[in-house]
């Protein structure tokens, strides 16, 4: 049995909006599963596959209070390219971000409800990414969190150091799943979150089970009566585990 990684779970006070940005942003479609849900993904994608992380918007009346444990990476592939798209960004609403980034090569910003991301410089092992180069997320211990997902994900471990942590489908396509370590602690629960989903034919309840065995633990997050199961990794991030398919 395995997991595979299939979207980011975002929280909005308006995922029309958010969603436009994203879809704009990455050159992506929309559409929507009922009011207050807008989805994300490549035109011409069949989901799930492994060259795309997804993404839904969900609404939410909550407001984002601290930064976003997990944030994406946009991939360019060149100063040029970088510039003409922190502009293009920036006309569609997204703003300079500060989280302590000093001087670095790469450009933080936030889309129109504060969500942090990162427009980063041409990196070669980005250059067959897409436009989503990474999705990273904050972590004290990074080999600690390689080690539940590498198990809980049939994805590939690639790198492991004490700062930073990477990961990748195991058909070598799509973006990272990267773990940074950062200082600070985890004090809500997280906006953004990831969203797991088992293979055709593989038991869901089963497969909860195994991440449990693994190290994670069931999380209340208000989801009520849902067909999904949330639980939260070794540092208390949430995460879904939705039905096979």
């Amino acid at each position: 049995m395995a997991t595979r990684l299939v979207q980011i779970h975002m929280k909005a006070l308006d995922d029309s909006a958010v969603g436009r940005f994203w879809a704009e942003a990455l050159g992506w479609g929309t559409d929507s599963e009922g009011p207050g849900v807008t989805n994300l993904e490549p035109k011409g994608f069949t989901y799930p596959g492994p060259t795309a992380v997804c993404i839904d918007v969900v609404r939410d009346p909550n407001p984002k209070t601290v930064k976003n444990r997990l944030h994406v990476d946009l991939a360019t592939t060149s100063a040029a390219h970088q510039a003409d798209l922190v502009a293009r960004l920036r006309a569609l609403g997204a703003t300079p971000a500060d989280i302590g980034q000093g001087e670095v090569p790469w450009t933080v910003l936030a889309d129109p409800e504060g969500n942090e991301f990162c427009v980063l410089e041409p990196r070669e092992v980005y250059r067959d990414t897409g436009p989503m180069a990474a999705v990273v997320v904050d972590c004290a211990d990074p080999r600690a969190m390689a080690r539940f997902w590498g198990e809980a994900m049939d994805w590939t471990v690639h790198e492991v150091t004490d700062d930073q942590a990477a990961l990748r489908s195991a058909k070598g396509v799509g973006p990272y799943l990267e773990f940074v370590r950062v200082p600070d602690a985890k004090t809500v629960r997280n906006r953004v979150h990831l969203d797991l989903r088992p293979y055709p034919g593989d038991d869901h309840a089963a497969e909860v089970a195994r991440l449990r065995d693994l190290g994670a633990t069931p999380a209340d997050v208000g989801q009520g009566d849902v067909p999904w199961s949330v639980l939260s990794d070794p540092e208390g991030n949430e995460f879904c585990v939705l039905t096979p398919m």
